[in-house]
């Protein structure tokens, strides 16, 4: 039985929007964290809420479109990728939740670092990993490197500030 290929352009611009939300969001917190008092709310809502829920919609329920982003369509299902979709889904939910419920600087700023240790740890993965065992590209690294350490930082500012 053959199967279609998907068509990773719906994933793609989920992926832009994620990059913006979550540049949005770290420039937000570097701007509201050094204020009196320091904030990381709209940051937090934005860089690790936007894109938690932005990335489950992208790995969980397009993704076959994802995989197909990435290289990765097998013509199936990978449940793997459904659970990475399903951890983001996880602190970006606790991200809104905090914010929503004013858990405070302190929180906002350590789902900073989780996801920023995530994200770091990805890229790591994949800088081990060779080309045939699915590496990317060096441009898609760069930012999800990029963004880590952004993430990172304002996480650690944070809880400096807090």
């Amino acid at each position: 039985m053959a199967t279609e290929s998907a068509d990773p352009a719906v994933s793609a611009r989920l992926m832009l929007a994620t990059y913006i939300v979550g540049g949005v969001g770290i420039a937000v917190g570097l701007y509201t964290l050094p204020m009196t008092p320091p904030s990381l709310t709209l940051a937090c809502l934005l860089a690790v809420g936007g894109t938690g829920l932005l990335s489950f919609v992208r790995h969980s329920v397009f993704h076959r479109s994802d995989a197909a982003r990435m290289g990765w369509d097998y013509g199936r299902r990978n449940n793997f990728q459904i659970e990475v979709g399903l951890a983001n889904l996880a602190w970006g939910t606790v991200a809104v939740l905090a914010v929503a419920l004013g858990w405070g600087l302190l929180t906002e700023a350590a789902l900073f670092l989780v996801f920023g240790v995530y994200m770091l740890s990805v890229v790591v993965m994949n800088l081990a990993s060779g080309r045939e065992e699915g590496r990317r590209a060096p441009g898609p690294l760069i930012g999800a490197a990029s963004f880590a350490v952004m993430l990172l930082i304002v996480g650690t500012w944070g809880v400096t500030a807090a």
